[in-house]
């Protein structure tokens, strides 16, 4: 979660279009609760319907000519192609479209999950005490997603040709499936029971993708990693390699521009375990 924006126009205008969109959308926004994306993008807020169901309401806006694409129409795509997972992934009720003065708005009205996220960050501060069923759920959820047939990427093949060289330090490792993936299983989008949250990014990428991505974030707690790895047997394999490289490469590159800097001591042993395979 991030804080209100610093432009105090983007702030009002944010805060008058999800009033706005609240009523068109006959819902009762809940005080004292809201959660801001990044830079006044998104304006997320609990919420009720007319008959007392609890809801959540999120607003995301962008100019008029970029309202469209992988991330504008994420999660109208995966309430399409996937449901609500059986139960664990918040269900897509309704979506409200207006423009104002070059600015486009998307509501969208899901099924609100009241659990806690398990980190605040997307990087685990501390070890993941998750029963055996809540690893069998992720695993077995990540398997119906994977099986889905989609024409959205979330991984491009030119990326992993350009980046995996610089950043790790070898060819880009041949594909040998690609399927469809979450690609963003960090544990600031998880909750406990599992729950998968934020569905703007989803798309094809290279077989184990979301493996790595959690393995990713857990690096700075062994335990919970070497439990990534028991759950996810394609990391390590020669079929998980192309994923590693790219989710290694990706999280490399954050680090490059200043982010993600507790990571980099794990990230760069993990490339140079992938460079030995």
């Amino acid at each position: 979660m991030y804080s209100p924006p610093p432009d105090s126009g983007t702030e009002q205008r944010m805060r008058a279009h999800h009033a706005h969109t609240a009523k068109a959308l006959d819902v009762q926004v809940e005080p004292g609760a809201e959660f801001w994306g990044w830079a006044g993008r998104t304006l997320g807020a609990p919420a009720r319907t007319a008959t007392g169901v609890p809801v959540w309401l999120r607003l995301v806006s962008a100019p008029e000519d970029k309202a469209s694409g992988k991330l504008w129409d994420g999660a109208l795509d995966a309430q399409r192609a996937f449901g609500d997972l059986d139960g664990h992934r918040p269900a897509l009720l309704a979506v409200h479209d207006a423009v104002d003065d070059g600015i486009a708005y998307r509501a969208e009205l899901s099924v609100r999950v009241d659990d806690p996220v398990l980190s605040d960050d997307p990087v685990l501060q501390h070890e993941a005490q998750l029963p055996d069923s809540w690893w069998n759920d992720i695993a077995g959820t990540l398997e119906k997603v994977a099986a889905v047939d989609t024409g959205r990427v979330a991984v491009r093949q030119q990326y992993m040709e350009r980046a995996i060289p610089e950043f790790v330090g070898i060819p880009a490792p041949a594909v040998s499936c690609w399927t469809t993936a979450h690609a963003d299983v960090h544990w600031a989008n998880l909750t406990e029971p599992l729950r998968l949250l934020d569905w703007e990014g989803w798309g094809m990428a290279p077989e184990g993708f979301d493996a790595a991505t959690l393995y990713a974030y857990s690096l700075l707690q062994p335990d919970t990693a070497a439990r990534v790895r028991v759950t996810f047997p394609v990391l390590g394999s020669p079929a998980g390699l192309a994923a590693e490289a790219t989710v290694c490469t990706q999280l490399l590159q954050t680090v490059a521009r200043g982010d993600n800097l507790i990571l980099e001591g794990p990230l760069r042993n993990w490339a140079e375990e992938v460079r030995r395979r």
